[in-house]
């Protein structure tokens, strides 16, 4: 992967993760995160839906400490992150079995209905609680739904998000899963 386009697509991550701007994150943080989805939709954390978004964005705490070799309670920094990242999730093999679980619990949140698909109100409550701006997701939606019918199913929010995080191509159609690049 580009070098650059992975930074850039990673202090974007990390940003939504350090809401304060002080420049470390925190086990919290990435909570706050979760939390922020959970309200968007009206979700209650000890409820099975949102134990699912916690445990699994708990997960991805886990293996990004453990593969800095530091205890869950430590901090990041958004150099930290990169790494982290990089050697658990992009280059390293805890994709399937740690952050798509999270992705995947994110997806089935924005899916109100539960009819496997996401409708752009939904998208928009999602993104919200990532910090996009109001008026760059529109297109974000309009760029990843790939049929054209004002709806993403759950799997290609899924697939986007990976093409988002795993992806080399600077013209993919997952790097506007958060609005533009």
């Amino acid at each position: 992967m580009a070098i650059d386009l992975r930074n850039h697509k990673l202090d974007r991550a990390f940003d939504h993760i350090d809401v304060s701007g002080g420049g470390e994150i925190e086990r919290a943080d990435l909570l706050g995160l979760g939390a922020r989805i959970l309200v968007g939709f009206g979700e209650s954390p000890t409820s099975a839906t949102g134990t699912k978004l916690v445990d699994s964005f708990d997960g991805i705490w886990a293996a990004l400490s453990g593969v800095l070799d530091r205890d869950a309670d430590a901090r990041m920094t958004r150099e930290d992150f990169h790494k982290a990242m990089a050697a658990a999730f992009i280059d390293g093999e805890r994709y399937e079995p740690v952050f798509r679980p999270a992705i995947q619990a994110v997806a089935e949140l924005c899916d109100a209905d539960g009819d496997g698909f996401v409708r752009p109100g939904e998208f928009r409550t999602m993104l919200s609680a990532f910090g996009t701006a109001y008026d760059d997701v529109d297109e974000a939606f309009d760029r990843l739904d790939r049929t054209g019918q004002g709806v993403l199913s759950v799997t290609d929010l899924v697939d986007a998000a990976k093409e988002y995080y795993t992806g080399e191509d600077p013209h993919a159609r997952g790097n506007w899963f958060f609005g533009p690049l």
